[in-house]
C-alpha cells in the first residue's frame, strides 16, 4: 500500500521504519541460522502486514519481530503485538499459497533490544 500523499513523514517516524527493517533484517538471519527458510519478508496484505514468513520442518511460521530500546520492555511489547491483525493477514497469506495451506503453522515473535541477545518466543500465542 503507497504512503498517503498528503503530509511528509517526520525524521523521527523515518528512523523508526528504518530501524524496524533493520530489525526485521537481524531476525531474519537468526532464523536462517536455526535452519528456518524464509517465504516472504514485509508480507503487506489488505488486512495488515507479517514481518516475516518463514517454514521449518514443513511448519509454516509467522513471525512478528518487536524492537525495542531495553529488553524490559519485552513484556509491554508481547501485549502490543495485535494478534487479530496478525490472524488475519496469515489467514490471506494462506489463502495465496494454496499448495502451503494445509500444512502445520504457528505464531513466533522475536524481540531485538540493544546490547542483548535476540529473543525467539515459539508459538508465542494460539491461532485461536
Amino acid at each position: 500500500m503507497p504512503p498517503s500523499p498528503s503530509r511528509p513523514k517526520s525524521k523521527a517516524r523515518i528512523a523508526a521504519q528504518r530501524g524496524g527493517h533493520l530489525a526485521e533484517f537481524l531476525a531474519g538471519w537468526l532464523l536462517r541460522a536455526k535452519f528456518y527458510r524464509l517465504l516472504a519478508r514485509r508480507y503487506k496484505t489488505p488486512l495488515g502486514e507479517i514481518d516475516l514468513v518463514a517454514e521449518r520442518f514443513g511448519t509454516i511460521v509467522f513471525v512478528e519481530v518487536k524492537a525495542r530500546a531495553s529488553a524490559r520492555l519485552e513484556a509491554e511489547a508481547l501485549e502490543a503485538v495485535n494478534q487479530a491483525r496478525i490472524l488475519r493477514a496469515a489467514a490471506y497469506w494462506q489463502a495465496r499459497h494454496p499448495r502451503l495451506a494445509d500444512r502445520p503453522c504457528r505464531f513466533d515473535v522475536i524481540f531485538l533490544a540493544p546490547g542483548h541477545w535476540p529473543r525467539h518466543v515459539i508459538n508465542a500465542f494460539d491461532a485461536n
